[in-house]
């Protein structure tokens, strides 16, 4: 086996970085299967049934039923030592930041996590960035396997290449002395639920937003389109939005259909946070913005007054 892609449950389905993983997988190249566990595991196998992919590995064990690092360290530990891939993936979330580490430890295998993409030559080198993304760094690993994690949006879930994999249910021996952790309910941003990384539309809003008192204008506009509100660092630092709401290096990374940027520069630092997305609509008044060199399209004006006769519009086509 080249590689295993470790696969990411989000409530009954496949984890939307765990797709972005596959998708990088298959760009390195060789034979790719995926890792499916816990009682979703047969559910997970089911969505990947179109994929170019060797094998989908599926492991559902009653003390894995639900996620736990420990148990979910010790099975990942096993198919390593049974299957022997040279590389093994995961998408960068909370889960893969609690439990590869130790996948890690216990097989003194190298683990790069957080990576942007991969030359391929001789050896591969690991791209990733450093200083709260002002910099590049390349890596490579001289042990004869490595774990690495993709950053979010690192590649695009419409890169995959279809197929039909077959599907395998391996047994694995877990000892209950060994889960000595127990997961909280799955991780959720806020009461309300928010949840950026798997929104299909993201209204975000930087300092041209001007003032606080701007800001309901962004919810108007994300309410008439089905959206999620964001926002660049400048924004949560003047405290006019929360943390969770934040894009970019020190705040999340997202991929959605749609991203509107409203009053945002497009400083790199915001950049990388968002830079998977699929179409990009950019607002400034600055003609000279740099958002403008990754939008897909560019209005050069006012916000404060484009943004209210849009969102107008739209709501009267709606009624």
């Amino acid at each position: 086996m080249d590689i295993l892609v470790v696969l990411e449950d989000n409530r009954g389905t496949l984890h939307r970085m765990s797709k972005e993983a596959i998708a990088g997988a298959q760009q390195i190249g060789g034979s790719v299967s995926a890792l499916a566990i816990g009682a979703n595991a047969d559910a997970l196998a089911t969505e990947l049934f179109t994929l170019d992919l060797t094998e989908v590995i599926t492991v559902n064990h009653e003390l894995v039923s639900s996620y736990n690092a420990d148990g979910y360290a010790e099975v990942v530990r096993q198919v390593i030592d049974s299957e022997s891939p040279k590389t093994v993936i995961a998408g960068h979330s909370y889960q893969t930041r609690d439990f590869m580490p130790r996948v890690s430890a216990k097989l003194d295998i190298p683990f790069i996590p957080d990576i942007i993409g991969v030359r391929l030559g001789d050896a591969p080198v690991f791209n990733k960035q450093v200083f709260n993304a002002k910099l590049a760094a390349d890596f490579t690993a001289e042990a004869d396997q490595v774990l690495i994690s993709f950053q979010s949006a690192a590649y695009s879930e419409d890169e995959i290449e279809s197929g039909k994999p077959l599907i395998r249910e391996i047994s694995v021996n877990l000892d209950p002395s060994l889960i000595r952790s127990e997961s909280e309910k799955p991780f959720q941003e806020e009461a309300g639920e928010i949840d950026l990384e798997s929104a299909e539309v993201i209204v975000s809003v930087g300092r041209g937003i001007e003032k606080e008192e701007n800001i309901p204008i962004a919810f108007d506009l994300a309410k008439v389109i089905g959206g999620e509100i964001a926002s660049s660092r400048p924004v949560v630092d003047s405290g006019w939005l929360p943390l969770f709401r934040q894009i970019g290096s020190s705040g999340q990374n997202v991929s959605p259909k749609l991203y509107f940027a409203l009053g945002i520069s497009g400083a790199i630092q915001h950049v990388v946070g968002m830079k998977g997305s699929k179409n990009i609509i950019a607002v400034n008044k600055d003609s000279d913005a740099p958002i403008f060199e990754i939008a897909d399209y560019a209005v050069v004006g006012d916000l404060l007054e484009i943004i209210p006769k849009l969102t107008d519009a739209l709501q009267a086509e709606k009624d």
